[in-house]
């Protein structure tokens, strides 16, 4: 089924799978993209001055995307057998106890379905408790809740329950896998939860973000095909598809979902979110996310904003996203700012150190992606700066090579200190210092893990949240 493109007012779509091997590289050669099968857009869009280094981008992403289709199925199962790993190690306790009960013949298998069995993420940071010491009155509260559900997103639907309800004390209210009217599969997830108590009761909507071995995630991250809608801007395609973006009518505001496939997520977040807070004038709710689920996160008000939902935007009591990719274009951001100071909800975007999701898609010439919001940078201390735009904002700089590598290093030597200094809470296993010597070599990757950013919500200064938007200092 065709895109009816109608909705847009203009766009630029990649179809990766109507192009072959000799018609990619030819991308690399040839400035007349609009006459390529696989390049959807109307005329003009496109020029003939087109840069190598935008075709470079096109390129990449419509690589990234057919290799990711063609090792879909073997990424799945190389997960899999990983996770399972990590789960059988972690239910016998150890890698030596695991050798000595399998010559025994008393191996404990794990259970994938069951509320003790962690997902590839969660094996970085087993933390299941929320800060004890942040109360509902600390400033920081609703930031550090909402990295914990967006850590939690990442598990199966028994963690999450058990999580929400026995160790949290607050009331789980489902766990959803979401369809993809473009990968024609359930392939985005979301959970919610309800933190409620005389003073306060508040709905947390918490996105899931990037699984390493979903390669159905990464192509929504690699495809940098784009929509603009009229007064909001140029969006990034990946993202609006996973929220869910229909084929043949794009964002209407009424929908209904046909052959039995499962909700749409924006449509259905944002009816059980009608239901939930009529039944309190006082409730508001939370939107939440890591990596591609803050994307989601952000996302969902501007769908809100283009349907005039008016009732859930001033019922919407803040933002919190983390390791967030960039969403849309300059355009975009001014029409979000409206939205932010309209409404009066709160935006913050955690980025720590050279995590180098938020740098990602670029800021240049070539694209036009761009971030907007409050900007809270974290440092390797969790020393914190409220700034307009992270530094090194396109992340791949040959002069910062250097320091990002130096920056990794004393990250690797904290792993095995910071527990001495911050508390056990704080301890790393072996797992991640191995992640975090990959950073050696490839520095921002470590820095886009789960660990650093529930770190920077409860290490962090209470402060910042207190601010006023767009102010730079630095809290210690």
């Amino acid at each position: 089924m065709a895109c009816d493109k109608g909705f847009s007012s203009s766009f630029m779509l990649l179809k990766p799978e109507e192009v072959g091997l000799f018609g990619l590289f030819h991308i690399l050669f040839s400035s007349k993209l609009e006459e390529k099968k696989f390049v959807d857009c109307p005329e003009g869009t496109v020029t003939d001055e087109i840069s190598f280094r935008r075709r470079w981008l096109i390129f990449v992403s419509i690589l990234a995307q057919k290799f990711l289709q063609l090792v879909s199925k073997p990424l799945s199962v190389v997960g899999s057998g990983i996770e399972m790993f990590l789960n059988l190690v972690s239910v016998n306790r150890n890698v030596f106890v695991l050798v000595i009960n399998f010559f025994r013949g008393v191996v404990v298998k794990p259970d994938k379905t069951s509320a003790t069995f962690l997902s590839f993420i969660g094996n970085f940071d087993k933390r299941v408790e929320l800060d004890s010491t942040i109360k509902y009155d600390d400033a920081k509260y609703h930031a550090a809740l909402s990295m914990m559900a967006s850590k939690a997103s990442y598990e199966n639907n028994a963690y999450i329950e058990t999580t929400v309800r026995d160790h949290w004390k607050m009331e789980f209210l489902g766990s959803f896998d979401f369809w993809n009217d473009y990968q024609q599969k359930a392939t985005t997830q979301a959970f919610m939860l309800r933190d409620k108590s005389s003073d306060h009761d508040i709905v947390v909507v918490a996105f899931r973000g990037t699984e390493p071995f979903d390669a159905d995630a990464w192509c929504s991250d690699f495809d940098i095909s784009w929509y603009e809608l009229s007064g909001v801007g140029k969006i990034h395609g990946g993202f609006m598809k996973a929220l869910g973006l229909q084929k043949n009518v794009g964002w209407p505001k009424e929908t209904k979902q046909e052959d039995g496939h499962p909700d749409l997520a924006y449509y259905a977040i944002r009816d059980m979110l009608n239901k939930l807070l009529s039944q309190n004038d006082q409730a508001r709710y939370i939107l939440t996310g890591h990596s591609l689920g803050g994307a989601l996160a952000i996302l969902f008000p501007a769908v809100l904003a283009l349907h005039n939902e008016t009732w859930l935007l001033e019922r919407l009591q803040g933002v919190y996203t983390f390791g967030q990719p960039r969403v849309g274009d300059e355009k975009f951001g001014e029409f979000m700012e409206k939205q932010l100071q309209e409404h009066n909800f709160q935006y913050f975007r955690f980025v720590y150190g050279n995590d180098m999701v938020p740098r990602l898609p670029y800021d240049d010439k070539a694209l036009m992606f761009k971030h907007f919001g409050t900007c809270l940078y974290y440092n390797r201390h969790y020393e914190v700066k409220v700034v307009d735009q992270e530094p090194n904002k396109n992340y791949f700089s040959p002069l910062g090579a250097i320091p990002m590598i130096i920056n990794a290093f004393f990250e690797l030597i904290r792993s095995f200190t910071i527990a001495k200094t911050k508390g056990p809470d704080y301890k790393e296993g072996i797992f991640l210092r191995i992640f975090r010597i990959i950073g050696l070599v490839f520095p921002g990757i470590p820095a886009h893990s789960t660990q650093d950013y529930v770190n920077t919500t409860r290490l962090g200064s209470s402060d910042v949240f207190l601010l006023p938007k767009h102010t730079s200092s630095h809290v210690n």
